[in-house]
């Protein structure tokens, strides 16, 4: 009974979602014509780079979601520097986001641009190249919609403001997310994200090393796990970048719900990851989707969906870049 109830709520959030997406531009089968294979393509390429690197799927979801809430999904973060311009990917916050997840999405554009010459977007090319990454690796698989163009414009200064940061309050986090139109569910759901992936040192190291005048360690965390990111993230000395630590240290490389579970144990890795269960605006979220994966799953697609939404560059405001670390022309 309990699983039929999941399975219902599952389908109730995904019926809520294709009621938000009719009123979109974008829709599903928008390359029915022009480039019938586009998503068996971008499936292909998707599978054997997961093979090489199983890290790719965090990395471009985080890339993904890194674009999106910096003037909308436009691929905009692709876009490379020149001497005229700083762009977005070397905006400092966006500096350690993971090479694999770049060369997933430039390497699934040049299988497609093979098939389909300059017809489908880099920024749609982003939307269903996560997806996949997501269900390759155990996450839910949903349908695309697609019709996106690609951004003019990417420069490091619009970063400012526009994404989450891992000293944020909940009520902080929760007026960037509602300003993007996004709930505190939608919040909470996408946080699950981190069942995947890691994060660098630099992160985490104020809640390990004196806290605050009263605790040498953040309260909220498990003291065992607290110690054991120590070693290799010392408090002296230059921090190596290259060392990172797991985001879920339980099933590290699946994506699943236990993300949730662990901030009930006080393994969350990230302060703002802990503050989702300890803060009590969300905290009934997180024990939901502890309990329930389906329900987790429902909810994190319809924030992809509604992720996926934002910015959406249409007619003039964008184009069909050939290259997607390049503006056409």
């Amino acid at each position: 009974m309990a699983r039929k109830k999941s399975f219902f709520l599952f389908l109730l959030v995904l019926f809520s979602v294709s009621t938000f997406i009719g009123a979109s531009p974008l829709s599903y089968d928008f390359y029915k014509t022009s480039c019938p294979n586009v998503e068996k393509i971008i499936r292909t390429v998707t599978t054997q780079k997961l093979l090489e690197a199983p890290t790719t799927a965090a990395g471009a979801l985080r890339i993904f979601f890194h674009d999106c809430f910096v003037d909308g999904c436009d691929a905009s973060v692709l876009i490379a520097s020149n001497g005229s311009n700083k762009a977005e990917r070397d905006a400092e916050i966006n500096l350690s986001l993971p090479g694999d997840g770049f060369e997933v999405f430039f390497r699934a554009k040049r299988a497609v641009e093979l098939q389909c010459p300059g017809v489908v977007s880099c920024a749609d090319v982003m939307a269903i190249a996560t997806r996949d990454l997501l269900n390759l690796v155990g996450g839910p698989r949903w349908e695309v919609y697609k019709g996106r163009k690609d951004s003019l414009v990417s420069n490091a200064s619009r970063i400012t403001g526009n994404l989450p940061l891992a000293n944020q309050t909940v009520s902080q986090l929760t007026s960037l997310f509602k300003a993007k139109g996004l709930t505190v569910q939608d919040m909470v759901a996408l946080s699950g994200g981190h069942t995947i992936g890691f994060s660098h040192c630099k992160e985490f190291m104020p809640r390990i090393y004196a806290y605050n005048k009263s605790f040498d360690i953040d309260p909220t965390m498990d003291r065992d796990f607290a110690r054991s990111l120590r070693s290799p993230c010392p408090e002296n000395g230059r921090l190596d970048p290259s060392v990172v630590a797991l985001n879920d240290v339980t099933t590290p490389v699946k994506f699943d719900n236990a993300y949730f579970r662990n901030l009930q144990k006080g393994l969350g890795l990230l302060a703002t990851d802990q503050l989702l269960y300890t803060d009590p605006s969300t905290r009934a979220y997180v024990e939901a989707m502890a309990k329930d994966q389906s329900l987790f799953f429902g909810y994190f697609v319809a924030g992809m969906v509604k992720l996926g939404n934002l910015g959406i560059k249409t007619g003039r405001s964008g184009e069909i870049r050939c290259d997607c670390g390049f503006f056409n022309g």
